[in-house]
């Protein structure tokens, strides 16, 4: 059975100096997802944010990215999801993922923020009951102070950026697989496709 789908949010800091960093990994996936449709985004100045509306396998679907930088995502998705009556149950929220191995993909539904202050900024304003795109980026590790924000705001070499690129792909190809054939299968075809991980954070 498929899942309906309504809004995909990929989650990114707006700019070109933000635009080669792998905490744009959710806007690298909305873009690709827009660029296989031959679609592109548009400024909305109501919604503060891009906007591209797509068709998916003949599902209408409504990308998003918000233009408010990432820890206010909430004012953004908040305000497309009242704009365009949608619940959040249709919506799949696409992000970076530091305790996912670089390449890693995961699809959940609802849960905390495991400290991505993105997600929290749209938990606080529409609650937890939505769909997540977990991109795994890897974490660089602990203790030199600013190691995590260089190597999610850094720019990315392609060795950095390459296995990120490829979780992307898998990723587009398993919404295509949750819309057809439902959530379920979608984890399968994403999940088994991960090895050699680093430990995911229980939240």
């Amino acid at each position: 059975m498929s899942t309906v789908i309504e809004l995909i949010v990929g989650l990114g800091n707006p700019g070109p100096e933000h635009q080669q960093t792998l905490h744009n990994a959710g806007f690298w996936l909305v873009d690709l997802i827009a660029r296989e449709c031959g679609e592109t985004f548009k400024r909305d100045k109501r919604l503060q944010a891009e906007l591209a509306d797509v068709r998916v396998d003949g599902h209408r679907i409504r990308l998003l990215k918000p233009q408010t930088y990432m820890n206010a995502s909430g004012r953004a998705v908040s305000a497309a999801l009242s704009y365009y009556k949608i619940e959040p149950e249709h919506m799949l929220v696409a992000h970076d993922e530091l305790d996912l191995a670089p390449g890693r993909v995961q699809l959940k539904f609802g849960g905390g923020h495991a400290g991505h202050n993105g997600v929290r900024d749209i938990m606080a304003h529409v609650g937890p009951e939505f769909w997540r795109l977990r991109l795994g980026v890897g974490h660089p590790g602990h203790g030199v102070e600013g190691r995590v924000t260089g190597h999610l705001l850094g720019r990315a070499s392609n060795r950095e950026a390459d296995p990120v690129l490829d979780g992307v792909v898998a990723a587009a190809e398993g919404i295509r697989v949750m819309l057809r054939h439902g959530a379920e299968r979608a984890k399968t075809m994403l999940h088994s496709r991960d090895h050699g991980s680093t430990d995911a954070r229980n939240d």
